[in-house]
């Protein structure tokens, strides 16, 4: 079989079946985005998740869809994390998706600035029946909290919070990250516009920039996957 090349997405995503001029990108079907929403859905979420995303959506901390979750769980589960940094708690749905997915003596550090956030993620932590040993719930501005933990200390580190702190947040989570340690990063397809090389608001430039950055750092072994908002993961060599 001769291997697919995922360039000239954009291209293909507005003109289905055609190749991008000077491309060998690969065709897109029209049924590529029914096929998207199967796979996001493929896993679904418990009653506790569902319960979860649906605080949150009503706080205003966005939650991480079905796939980006089971993402997380399988990553979690695939490095074997016992230790977990979370920045951005949100209402606790990612960190729910991370426990089910970390060993049953790991333990989740997640920091957020918004306490009411943290509130309702220690209520689904319950819910969960999550030992509360399992979980170190930091409220604070993570830029002030991550220079105080320890190097090389960190299996994982999951990053949902504010866009344009990304760079400053990533620069956090590769020095705390063992080798072998997994660096995740939500929305890293932004709305579908990062891909857009119209689209120059902030955050997104921040977005795209940041990618590139990473893509080509020789620390990290770096895939961008079209799940949820698009998710950024890397292995720390």
């Amino acid at each position: 079989m001769v291997p697919q090349q995922p360039v000239g997405l954009l291209y293909a995503a507005r003109h289905p079946g055609r190749a991008a001029p000077g491309s060998r990108v690969w065709r897109m079907s029209a049924q590529k985005p029914a096929s998207w929403a199967y796979a996001e859905e493929f896993v679904t979420e418990d009653e506790v998740v569902e319960q979860a995303r649906r605080r949150g959506e009503e706080l205003g901390a966005v939650p991480v869809g079905n796939g980006a979750g089971v993402l997380l769980r399988l990553l979690a589960a695939a490095a074997r994390a016992r230790s977990v940094v979370e920045i951005g708690t949100g209402a606790g749905t990612s960190g729910l998706w991370l426990l089910q997915g970390m060993p049953e003596d790991g333990i989740l550090t997640t920091i957020d600035v918004d306490t009411e956030h943290q509130g309702a993620a220690r209520k689904a932590y319950a819910e969960a029946g999550i030992a509360h040993q399992r979980t170190r719930v930091i409220a604070g501005r993570a830029l002030d909290v991550l220079p105080r933990m320890t190097d090389g200390a960190y299996d994982m580190v999951v990053v949902d919070a504010d866009k344009r702190e990304y760079p400053e947040y990533v620069d956090h989570a590769i020095r705390l990250l063992r080798s072998g340690g997994v660096l995740v990063l939500d929305n890293m397809l932004w709305h579908d516009k990062v891909a857009d090389p119209a689209a120059r608001d902030a955050e997104t430039t921040v977005l795209r920039d940041l990618g590139k950055r990473l893509r080509d750092d020789e620390r990290l072994v770096p895939a961008l996957l079209p799940v949820g908002d698009g998710m950024f993961a890397a292995v720390k060599r």
